[in-house]
């Protein structure tokens, strides 16, 4: 879903305080994520954006166009209860995410749904 419409799903997550657990995570094809917490609804959930548009001008700057919001997509792919359970559940991601694929290692430590 997009990002205004997984904010409008639940107002809670809107008016929320959220943790960014980093923006390099990548998947086997080499996407790029971002990794955020939700504290009201203890979601954590992936936003890749779209490249972004990057063009030359005549002066060889170069120009990066903005990107419209409906093109970040997101998806929840678990629940933590806390803060604090999710730091010991990401412990070392800081360097994991530097990883290939570095989206395999976060999955492994996800909890299965029961």
């Amino acid at each position: 879903m997009d990002i205004e419409a997984f904010y409008e799903q639940n107002e809670a997550r809107r008016e929320s305080a959220e943790f960014e657990f980093g923006g390099e995570w990548t998947d086997a094809a080499d996407n790029e994520y971002e990794l955020s917490w939700v504290e009201a609804t203890g979601e954590l959930y992936l936003m890749v954006e779209p490249d972004a548009l990057v063009t030359e001008d005549m002066f060889g700057d170069f120009l990066v166009s903005d990107e419209p919001v409906n093109d970040l997509t997101v998806v929840v792919i678990g629940k933590v209860p806390s803060l604090a359970a999710l730091e010991d559940l990401l412990e070392g991601w800081e360097e994991s995410m530097l990883e290939e694929n570095s989206l395999a290692w976060l999955y492994e430590r996800l909890p299965r749904p029961a």
